[in-house]
């Protein structure tokens, strides 16, 4: 009986931590993807394919500045960059854009200084350029056209993965006026409650699963077990140990996309260093769900390469700002990130929830009453080209 109620305790304590972040971080979510919803009603899809001809610097800035204004879930962002590559993308280029549309998004940076700090959103935002161009040179070096072509063989085969139809649906606006008369219009309002649930329903289950595994480590894990994990008591070599091991945590955790911050806040109070934090969130895309779809897109052999090379790219991208802020001034140094019990005051925290919510609710309203719950069904399936829906 006493190991029943002691179990109970501590299930009770894991979902009031995952509780607790969660409220912490309820108005954040719901602006990123606000913001989020709004920049992607503005970009064309269609237009991303004649941007990324190859992988000079100019379409790879191109492919970052274009990943990060079509802001995705991690699956959304992998579906995308297949869908790019199999209409005539480069495939360095494709895979910029994917790290962009996951790494270098509002909604990431917003919910990482409200937990983690500020520091760690300047990290991100430094360490996701850097990363690209890491990837950029690594691809340049070693991957051949002969693997390339492989890909694309595979690629074209067509293979469904998760969020596919989430990738392909296009509803950006069109038309004359300015951008703010043509985001004010009808179309304008629909499109963007559109994107808003779209990327809600894309992504709850990592928020939902990354919250969980938070409050069960956090409640269940002693610190002893972190700081030995982590080597805290050998400050030179956790720094260089932090950024390694951040990346298999993340293929390990099966959690993706903003999912991971909870985690990550975690791992920084248990004594993982600050480029080791960056790591393990830039690592979204190489989580072993992830790692299969590479497989079923690309084939086995450019499954390998994508992971040797965008882990190579992580770690390195975390050490190197690591370093970089350390001599600056800039790490962080107080582990201090919220991880907190479920615990509601009337406070700054409870109002912004409580306006968020109240705009979410008409932004999801706007997406029933404008058609959009038969476009759920397409979330996890390829959208039929026009002209086999006619012959349907």
């Amino acid at each position: 009986m006493p190991l029943a109620v002691n179990l109970a305790n501590q299930l009770g304590d894991a979902l009031s931590f995952a509780f607790g972040m969660f409220w912490e971080i309820l108005w954040a979510l719901i602006l990123g993807f606000g913001l989020s919803a709004v920049v992607e009603a503005v970009v064309s899809k269609s237009e991303m394919r004649r941007l990324l001809p190859d992988d000079s610097p100019r379409s790879i800035a191109r492919a970052t500045l274009l990943g990060a204004a079509s802001s995705s879930c991690s699956y959304a962002a992998v579906a995308l960059a297949r869908a790019l590559f199999r209409k005539g993308a480069n495939f360095t280029a494709a895979m910029a854009f994917q790290f962009a549309s996951t790494n270098l998004v509002i909604e990431l940076g917003i919910i990482m200084a409200l937990i983690l700090g500020w520091q760690f959103t300047l990290g991100e935002f430094v360490g996701g350029p850097l990363m690209i161009v890491l990837l950029a040179v690594l691809f340049r070096l070693f991957l051949s056209q002969r693997l390339v072509g492989e890909a694309r063989e595979q690629a074209d085969r067509g293979v469904r993965g998760r969020m596919q139809g989430h990738a392909e649906m296009d509803m950006s606006l069109q038309g004359e006026g300015s951008l703010w008369q043509r985001l004010r219009s009808p179309q304008g309002f629909t499109a963007t409650a559109t994107h808003f649930v779209m990327d809600w329903v894309s992504v709850w289950i990592d928020i939902v699963g990354g919250l969980l595994i938070a409050g069960a480590l956090t409640a269940w894990v002693p610190d002893s077990f972190w700081r030995s994990l982590f080597f805290t008591s050998h400050h030179t070599f956790a720094k260089f140990w932090g950024p390694l091991i951040g990346p298999l945590i993340a293929i390990l955790s099966f959690v993706c996309s903003i999912g991971n911050v909870p985690l990550a806040a975690v791992l920084w109070n248990g004594g993982i260093s600050f480029g080791g934090v960056l790591a393990f969130i830039f690592a979204d895309l190489i989580i072993l769900p992830i790692l299969d779809i590479y497989r079923k897109y690309y084939g086995w052999r450019m499954a390998g390469f994508l992971l040797a090379t965008f882990y190579a790219t992580m770690a390195a991208a975390g050490l190197i700002v690591e370093f970089l802020f350390q001599g600056l001034g800039l790490t962080r140094t107080q582990r201090n990130a919220k991880v907190e019990t479920a615990n509601i005051h009337w406070n700054y925290t409870t109002v912004l929830n409580i306006i968020f919510l109240a705009i979410a609710a008409v932004l999801v309203r706007r997406f029933i009453r404008t058609g959009g719950l038969p476009m759920l069904r397409m979330m996890n399936r390829p959208l039929e080209p026009p002209h086999e829906a006619r012959a349907s």
